[in-house]
């Protein structure tokens, strides 16, 4: 049995990540989503987007997240934000693990291997964006020093308005004077 490991995702991944992403969404938004929306995601659409994106050039990254058997169980997606008032921020767009395997430090070492990916990049600061009900993933994100700027935002989800909240924190050193 290998150790569990994160590393950047493969075109080979997207099925996996297509179905970590809409399992992760469904447990974590059950009680927030009406259930036409969950029940509208699809694993293959979500393949086919990350799917293209890998074979876009870019300066964002898929990463994935891989039990001790080698099962992708997790995934993050990082890059610049598109933030205006956060410019030369890093973001982290997706952090997402199998429901059935929450718990287990996968979330941990993503968060750990973004932040990572994003100082390499010369990003200073990051951001990430949560949904106001998931206080799980905001407590997670707080209890590893990422706390609310008072940024919100409103996603327009049809027949729901989803706001969310932007958690930042520091990543990088200061640049020498």
């Amino acid at each position: 049995m290998r150790p569990d490991s994160v590393r950047l995702a493969r075109t080979s991944d997207v099925d996996d990540v297509g179905r970590v992403q809409v399992a992760a969404w469904r447990a974590a938004y059950a009680e927030v989503l009406p259930p036409p929306v969950l029940d509208n995601l699809s694993a293959d659409d979500i393949a086919w987007e990350w799917g293209r994106a890998l074979l876009q050039p870019s300066p964002h990254r898929l990463l994935v997240a891989l039990d001790g058997e080698g099962v992708l169980v997790g995934a993050a997606a990082v890059g610049p934000t598109d933030d205006a008032d956060c410019a030369g921020a890093g973001e982290i767009s997706l952090l997402v693990v199998d429901p059935a395997h929450w718990g287990c430090g996968h979330g941990s070492r993503l968060l750990q291997a973004s932040v990572e990916h994003l100082v390499t990049a010369g990003h200073q600061e990051a951001v990430c964006w949560v949904p106001l009900p998931d206080e799980s993933r905001r407590l997670f994100l707080q209890s590893a020093g990422w706390g609310p700027d008072t940024a919100y935002r409103d996603r327009d989800l049809g027949d729901t308005v989803l706001r969310e909240v932007r958690l930042v924190t520091l990543i990088g050193d200061e640049p020498a004077p």
